[in-house]
């Protein structure tokens, strides 16, 4: 296997998270394993790796209920047609997957969008799957323009995904630091989970958000007007965090391609 599975015992609930290799940019998909179903959170940039994900699951000897797209970033949905579930989305997430038209995998292998379009609407809320209560939250702005969050309250557990990267460099060309600090606060102050699910990087605890403020605070001094010198900048702060091919990605997006 490529990528790296840690599996967190919740009583009821088990909690694979599969985190792709660098290459990849340590997107983690989760595998939240009820007593009779599998609930797949995020599906993969490479589809080598959403395959690999797949057949993991199948491992488990349980049927995947249903992929949850949390946010329209092609990392986290590429793979979606792989997982043989129907794929679930916010209402807003789903309209700006839709809008981004057919796309290519990172070994260019065609993606087309009807295939990976969610066609189930998630809407805010508690739903009993299971009989796992799964609280669904949505959230504008930060990482991502909408991003769902996901809780269950009964074990502990947040899915914040791209809201949260762990040791693990962050991607900032929706350029909203702001907003990311806001969602980082009240995410933070939930202090009833003890397991945060990151979108990028290993399952980690409440200190996570700890790391996250800083990481913000220093690339909110750091961006400047000049892509390539950010990078240095942060990289020196954070010379052992994974996921450098992210700053680039996103500076991709805020400075065009003087930082390609």
């Amino acid at each position: 296997m490529h990528g790296t599975v840690t599996v967190v015992e919740k009583d009821a609930v088990r909690v694979h998270s599969y985190m792709a290799p660098d290459d990849s940019l340590n997107v983690t998909t989760q595998l939240i394993e009820t007593p009779a179903l599998i609930i797949a959170v995020d599906g993969q940039y490479a589809l080598d790796y959403a395959d690999e994900v797949v057949a993991y699951a199948q491992g488990l000897g349980k049927p995947i209920d249903r992929l949850i797209v949390t946010h329209a970033h092609p990392d986290h949905f590429h793979g979606a047609a792989r997982f043989g579930a129907p794929v679930h989305a916010l209402a807003a997430v789903r309209d700006q997957i839709a809008a981004q038209g057919d796309a290519q995998d990172p070994a260019g292998t065609l993606i087309p969008v009807a295939d990976v379009t969610p066609t189930v609407e998630i809407t805010p809320g508690t739903e009993v799957i299971d009989g796992v209560p799964f609280v669904f939250e949505a959230f504008s702005g930060g990482e991502a323009a909408d991003e769902l969050v996901i809780k269950l309250p009964e074990q502990g557990v947040l899915i914040a995904q791209d809201l949260v990267y762990h040791a693990t460099h962050l991607f900032l060309g929706n350029n909203d630091i702001v907003g990311w600090q806001q969602a980082v606060d009240t995410l933070g102050a939930e202090s009833s989970y003890d397991t945060v699910l990151a979108g990028h990087g290993l399952p980690a605890g409440l200190e996570v958000f700890g790391e996250l403020r800083r990481y913000l605070a220093d690339a909110r001094e750091l961006l400047g007007d000049d892509g390539e010198a950010y990078k240095k900048a942060i990289l020196e702060r954070y010379p052992s965090y994974g996921g450098p091919f992210l700053i680039d990605i996103g500076n991709q997006y805020l400075f065009g391609a003087q930082s390609a």
